[in-house]
């Protein structure tokens, strides 16, 4: 969610081509080539010259960057921060501040008064107190502030632990600043101090809607890695001075902080909603129509108690639609679709969408519809909409052919990201009805063969001005129109109109062509000053040009000069519910207005008519003008507020156009009627958590909340069980691992509804034991099982990959059965899924027909060598390996977790049973009768360490296949790891006996973890909240 004239991304970026920029706004630079044609004017026969005089920012050749401000109102000071930033580097090498006492005559360097090899980044004027400027230093070279109140004659530089990224100012406090670090910390400064708190975006507070002036609102981490919104005060911001305005969790930079709304974001499962706070009531839910899916929202503007917003739903990608709300911010209905976007220079997309000024409800709007892009504007708000009709003569006075609604006027709606240039339209509140934009006249927008057109009549009427296009300003409260020509080309001229546009004047203000980067107009009236910056060529120093335009007026305006002007909309006079009278300057009067200029002469209120309502939300107008339900909107839902004996607002389909003044008229017929509550069963109950998901963790606060659509209800009381009800709603811990089932129940004397939500309980798988037979019998099901720790219970999946599958089994289960079809080595891997957390285990499982194994245990002396820990068991596991690598794959050995350590080895068959089975089984038994005699005799033995033989026994001669028939298998002996036939049996086998004994070592090696922090019973829990209606 975005705020402001862009609707996504930065409105400059300095790491472009190295053109020259004007507070942080890049200009292009050319060459000198001075056009002698100049425009078109007319001069008076006693044209007054204007008094201009230069200055030259000597040394300042190679910047490529500044920054202009003027003092303040009435203030003669003006501030020049110039510095050339190193593209290649990312940061400011050379800076030179300048400043001015005679509006701009003359410019003294200030690099002595800050430190001569001070590097500058950034300059700032305190809003509330214009004699007080904050300079930051580079923090590549240093991180310091320096601060004056004097209007930046003088300076006190403190030095900062942190570096500044962004600055921003109390709106009325002029000794405090919130300031913004790179490191995502928000740093509340008083000039003298400053205390620092995490954070990602900051507001300051709104006087008359925040209680407290140093309310901060900001976006802030939490533990976990989520974003959360946060307020408190700015010098006692520590977590228990914190406050949270909204149960969940918040999307990044989504905090919109703006005149009575605040404007959150968050995203679920892929799909964004919004939410919004009315003066600083609690958030509720943005309701769009229903199927309109936003893809993005960006707030257009919030003035006169009502959002504006452009939304880009699921099936658009560079047109936005328009929606208004009602007054509280909540239900949106449309207002145009398909707004055309437009790529700024920084990159990011601008809304082709412009509020007049001075006009109270008069937007101008480019609309994409069947491939075509046309200019409309509207005078309600948007309620309707239509073409501009175009000029009657062109600029030569011949006659212009261009019929509705075939062919219009179209306009171009960029304002310009550089706040010295005046965009391709503009508009100014001190004069109503005057717009001037850039254009042209055809069936669609083109950026060809544009011109300069003006209305002096809020755009029922248009004029062509100019075959080129022009940066225009508006000068004495909008009394004079001064024009140059775009910065494309160099000139030493401006013209200048006293008459709307109608006849304008050319004044030369420069000997030499001068490439226009830039006009500052100072905001008072005492001082008729404009100041111009630009070079004269690419590499020549910043020129200012300072113009007294105050020769040009006669004398100040007296009641004989103003007429009144009557808004309208095309011929009809009530606009937005009001006949209004403004007064302007007669045209051609060359006077000056004076400080009590009023622009409003009167206003009355008109009666109320149809275009005076705008349709509900849930509902839509039809071609016939009638505002009627949308498909997916049943207007027989009552609001879940509404309780029995009270009364309720029943939509007529219509709500009056916000700010619309009518009175009386069609007022009662469109305004929502007061109706009792009926009387009805609960309906549509549903059940969430408050951050909209199915999954909570362990040991975590989760808080459900109830939604009802319909009910008639006489009053609602809760009651619960092993829960705590709080505000929000309520609030459970669950110190178990599970799926909870969560019900609620709604009833009344008419009847009930009900809900289930199942919450699956998760924590971290942390550990996981597959547990497999070594040998399996053939065709023979054996079972797998998974141990994971901690434990769960049906709150992880299990994936089961067999052999060369290649889908796996899926199970809720940690054990399946499996039966194998081939002899040989079987690989199978067991994955556990539990939350985002993915762990698996491997084991190798050997497939025979038949099979000897004999249990062995040791002498007691191994057991005080045992760790019992894996990697023991895999350190000697390796040797005895190595030293086993000329045998065949015959015998398997498997020493078991745990003590007394006691191990199983396995006799299987020869890979090459040709000689047949039963000559195989008889192999076998032979070996197996050998081993169990030499191990009887305690002729097996090994040395672990010096000094310490152990003694390896036979335990119990078993028959095939094996079994879980003995206590041992059942729990530790199940666990075991692959591990080592020991050195002392191999030698004596291969040895000793002079048997060639064919025989292979599988290592198992794994470990039980012995404890648990979490214990489940088999069964669930669950949970009961009951909403039960008192009668």
């Amino acid at each position: 969610m975005t705020s402001g004239p862009g609707l996504e991304g930065e409105t400059s970026d300095e790491r472009r081509s190295p053109g020259p920029l004007l507070d942080g706004h890049r200009l292009g630079r050319s060459e000198f080539k001075w056009n002698r044609d100049e425009g078109r004017g007319t001069s008076r026969g006693d044209d007054p010259k204007l008094s201009s005089t230069t200055f030259a920012l000597t040394g300042d050749s190679a910047h490529n960057h500044a920054v202009v401000y003027w003092s303040g109102q009435n203030s003669s000071v003006i501030l020049i921060l110039t510095k050339l930033y190193d593209f290649h580097l990312g940061s400011v090498t050379e800076s030179t501040l300048w400043r001015s006492t005679d509006y701009g005559s003359t410019y003294e360097r200030m690099n002595d008064k800050v430190g001569s090899k001070t590097v500058l980044s950034y300059l700032y004027v305190c809003p509330s107190n214009k004699r007080k400027i904050m300079v930051l230093t580079d923090p590549e070279f240093e991180s310091s502030v320096l601060i004056s109140s004097d209007e930046g004659a003088s300076y006190q530089k403190y030095r900062l632990s942190f570096y500044i990224l962004s600055l921003l100012f109390h709106p009325t406090q002029e000794d405090w600043a919130l300031a913004y670090s790179h490191d995502q910390k928000v740093s509340s400064m008083s000039f003298f101090g400053c205390l620092i708190q995490y954070a990602l975006d900051f507001e300051l507070s709104v006087t008359g809607l925040d209680k407290e002036s140093d309310l901060v609102h900001m976006e802030a981490h939490t533990p976990n890695g989520r974003i959360q919104y946060v307020t408190c005060r700015a010098l006692t911001c520590s977590e228990p001075n914190r406050n949270y305005p909204f149960p969940g969790y918040i999307d990044i930079s989504s905090l919109v902080v703006q005149d009575d709304y605040m404007f959150i974001q968050v995203t679920t499962a892929g799909q964004a909603s919004y939410y919004v706070s009315y003066q600083r009531d609690p958030f509720l839910k943005i309701k769009l129509p229903k199927y309109s899916l936003p893809k993005d929202l960006h707030i257009v503007s919030t003035d006169e108690h009502q959002v504006f917003a452009a939304v880009q739903e699921w099936n658009q990608n560079d047109t936005y639609n328009l929606y208004l709300s009602d007054t509280e911010g909540i239900l949106f209905t449309l207002a145009m679709e398909n707004v055309k976007t437009t790529r700024g220079l920084g990159g990011n997309q601008m809304l082709d969408l412009y509020e007049v000024a001075g006009i109270k409800g008069m937007l101008i709007a480019n609309r994409r519809l069947d491939n075509q892009v046309k200019s409309y504007i509207t005078y309600n708000k948007g309620r309707d909409w239509r073409l501009l009709q175009a000029p009657a003569t062109d600029l030569a006075g011949n006659d212009i052919h261009c019929i509705l609604p075939f062919c219009s006027l179209h306009l171009q709606l960029q304002t310009s990201e550089n706040p010295y240039l005046s965009g391709s339209i503009s508009t100014k509140a001190s004069a109503p009805g005057i717009i001037v934009a850039t254009g042209n006249i055809g069936s669609e927008l083109s950026y060809n063969n544009v011109g300069m057109f003006i209305s002096s009549d809020a755009g029922n009427n248009w004029r062509h001005i100019f075959e080129e296009e022009h940066n225009v300003w508006f000068l004495d409260k909008g009394g004079a129109l001064v024009a140059v020509k775009q910065p494309t080309v160099p000139t030493r001229h401006l013209q200048i109109s006293f008459d709307e546009g109608r006849q304008w004047t050319r004044h030369s203000f420069s000997l030499v062509p001068l490439f226009v980067d830039g006009m500052l107009v100072e905001a008072g009236t005492e001082n008729q000053i404009m100041t111009f910056f630009g070079h004269f060529s690419h590499r020549s120093e910043w020129q200012l040009i300072k113009i007294d335009y105050k020769s040009i007026f006669n004398r100040k305006c007296t009641e004989g000069d103003y007429q009144t002007w009557h808004l309208h909309n095309k011929g009809e006079p009530c606009v937005m519910g009001q006949k209004q009278i403004y007064m302007k300057r007669r045209p051609g009067n060359y006077c000056m207005l004076g400080k009590d200029y009023a622009k409003v002469l009167s206003a009355e209120s008109c009666i109320c008519r149809a275009h005076d309502f705008e349709c509900d939300y849930g509902y839509e107008r039809r071609r016939e003008g009638n505002c009627l339900p949308a498909f997916w909107f049943n207007p027989a839902v009552v609001s879940r507020s509404c309780s029995q004996g009270q009364k309720y607002l029943n939509s007529t389909g219509y709500r009056k156009v916000v700010s619309n003044n009518c009175i009386k008229g069609v007022k009662d017929m469109y305004t929502p009627r007061k109706q009792m509550c009926p009387n009805r069963a609960p309906k549509g109950l549903s059940l969430s958590t408050r951050e909209g998901k199915l999954t909570a963790d362990l040991h975590t606060n989760v808080t459900f909340l109830v939604h009802l659509d319909e009910v008639g209800l006489d009053g609602t009381a809760v009651s619960y069980s092993n829960l705590s009800w709080i505000e929000e709603g309520i609030r459970h811990v669950y110190k178990t691992a599970g799926i909870f089932r969560v019900s609620a129940l709604a009833e009344n004397t008419l009847g009930f509804d009900t809900t289930t939500l199942y919450l699956h309980v998760t924590c971290p798988v942390e550990h996981v034991q597959f547990l497999a037979p070594f040998v399996a019998i053939k065709n023979k099901e054996v079972n797998l099982t998974a141990v994971v720790w901690p434990i769960h219970s049906r709150t992880v999946t299990y994936f089961w990959w067999l052999g060369n599958n290649t889908e796996p089994v899926i199970s809720l289960d940690g054990s399946i059965s499996y039966t194998f079809t081939s002899e040989g080595m079987n690989t199978v891997t067991v994955q556990v899924s539990s939350a985002n957390a993915i762990l698996q285990d491997t084991k190798t499982i050997a497939v025979q027909e038949f099979f000897k194994s004999l249990l062995l245990s040791f002498s007691p002396n191994l057991d005080e060598y045992n760790p019992d820990v894996p990697e023991w068991r895999q350190d000697v596991g390796r040797v005895i390996k190595k030293a086993l690598l000329q045998v065949k794959d015959q015998l398997l050995v498997a020493v078991f977790p745990g003590v007394p350590t006691a191990a199983e080895l396995f006799l299987l068959p020869h890979k090459n049973q040709s000689e047949g089975r039963k000559k195989s089984e008889e192999e076998l038994e032979q070996i197996s009768e050998i081993l169990a005699s030499a191990l009887n005799q305690n002729l097996v033995e090994f040395e672990l360490k010096p000094g310490a033989r152990v003694i390896v026994y036979i335990t119990q001669l078993t028959l095939a296949p094996l079994v879980d028939s003995m206590p041992r298998h059942s729990s530790s002996a199940m666990l075991m790891l692959l591990s080592v036939v020991f050195l002392g049996l191999a030698v004596f086998l291969i040895y000793k006996f002079k048997r060639y004994i064919l025989y292979c070592v599988i290592i198992y090696l794994n470990t039980v973890s012995q404890h648990c922090s979490n214990h489940l019973s088999s069964s669930l829990i669950m949970h009961i909240i009951i909403i039960s209606v008192l009668t």
